[in-house]
């Protein structure tokens, strides 16, 4: 009895440990999947879900960029720039939380992306209407109120020949670069036309395959 109790004694802190050893890689491979800096899943991590919601049903694909954010960040300093990721992935997170089932991600620089759920059309305008208010919002830094523009584009998956991430990022991207030209705001992506592309296909928007939808 009391070898069977010396072995127990020795094993509790040996499983203690193999515990605590996989609670820190779990949160090894969460952060992994996460950019450090918004938070948000990265595009590899956004990628493998935004494939399994859109073989679920119909929605529409978003690419955001931020108008002004160079500026920012030589008038204010990097740290300003951060903080102005910081806030708008909070406000990205903030704009999608009543839609259940939405997939946000930071692409990369002051560029994101969202795929979310669409079950009736004529509340889009409502969501990027939504959108685009909450990440041009100001937001405090250092006792200074300070904000950026945003340019969104949006793809509606049953415009498309088949539900396609590849393809639907690569039309909001294109629209969201006709909302830029026309100085902001946001439009929506008209039927499944591409414009000619460059090497990864984006960045090559054409005039008159969007259209603008807000005042």
């Amino acid at each position: 009895m009391s070898d069977f109790v010396t072995v127990l004694a020795a094993a509790v802190p040996l499983a203690s440990g193999w515990a605590w050893h996989g609670v820190v890689m779990r949160r090894r491979l969460s952060a992994a999947r996460r950019d450090p800096l918004s938070g948000l899943p990265t595009r590899a991590a956004f990628e493998r879900r935004a494939e399994r919601a859109l073989a679920r049903g119909p929605h529409v694909v978003i690419v955001m960029d931020l108008d002004g954010f160079k500026h920012l960040n030589d008038v204010f300093g990097h740290a300003a720039g951060d903080e102005a990721i910081r806030v708008t992935a909070a406000s990205l997170n903030d704009a999608l939380s009543d839609r259940r089932g939405s997939v946000a991600a930071r692409l990369g620089g002051d560029e994101f992306t969202a795929v979310v759920p669409l079950r009736d059309r004529a509340s889009l305008p409502w969501l990027l209407d939504g959108l685009h208010g909450e990440v041009t919002a100001p937001f405090p830094y250092r006792g200074m109120p300070l904000a950026v523009g945003a340019s969104i584009g949006a793809c509606v998956t049953t415009d498309l020949p088949a539900p396609s991430l590849p393809l639907a990022l690569r039309r909001a991207d294109e629209a969201m670069y006709d909302a830029k030209r026309a100085g902001g705001g946001w439009r929506i992506a008209d039927g499944p036309a591409l414009a000619h592309t460059t090497t990864a296909g984006r960045r090559t928007g054409r005039p008159g395959t969007a259209r603008k939808e807000a005042a």
